[in-house]
């Protein structure tokens, strides 16, 4: 993942560009207590994990997945992003990111992308490998599913309300591919919690 870059400061408003709806209310400090919030995640599977809230948002877009966008998108990175016009509009303007189809992106933000579909990366450069942002009811600690792997003391347990169907088969045939394979950042409302490809999961 890439740390977060300034935003490039101007004239233009959202309105101007086609979206009404801002960004973080402070664009330094939020956006680095979103991507300590992310680290923390990413290196403490499962563990929840709160990000600066966004009150004014497009359709489609939680507080948690918009605060991963504004952290993680840039107008370098490949987005495959499936949440609406009034989204796409908001990211185009917030982080620059060209829209490309999710076999393409570095990150995805669609419910319908399947993990096998999504860049793995090569045993060459397994960083390549895409990140799918994935939008769930609800995420709590301490039932649910088993976690085992990197960064877990003996196992840990979170609920994922509203996983899609058949993710957990397609988590095992991701996590086979390790060190390729896609990372998951799960997103319910200003929660996160994340999936490195590297994590076991088994039905709690």
């Amino acid at each position: 993942m890439t740390s977060p870059s300034p935003r490039a400061s101007g004239t233009t408003s959202p309105r101007a560009s086609g979206t009404t709806f801002p960004g973080f209310a402070d664009p330094v400090l939020d956006a680095q207590a979103s991507f300590r919030a992310v680290l923390q995640a990413m290196s403490r599977p499962g563990q929840v994990q709160r990000v600066p809230d966004l009150p004014e948002l497009p359709p489609g877009l939680s507080p948690a997945a918009a605060a991963v966008l504004l952290t993680l998108v840039d107008a370098e990175t490949r987005l495959c992003l499936r949440a609406g016009p009034e989204a796409a509009a908001w990211v185009r303007f917030h982080c620059g990111a060209p829209l490309v189809t999710a076999g393409a992106a570095q990150f995805v933000l669609d419910r319908e992308a399947a993990l096998p579909a999504l860049d793995p990366g090569t045993e060459e450069e397994p960083e390549r490998g895409a990140t799918l942002i994935l939008e769930v009811a609800s995420l709590t600690e301490g039932r649910g599913w088993r976690l085992t792997g990197p960064g877990i003391r003996d196992e840990h347990r979170l609920h994922v309300g509203g996983a899609p169907p058949g993710f957990l088969a397609d988590w095992t045939a991701n996590r086979a591919r390790t060190p390729c394979g896609v990372d998951v950042i799960l997103c319910a409302g200003d929660a996160i919690a994340a999936l490195p490809r590297s994590v076991a999961i088994e039905e709690g």
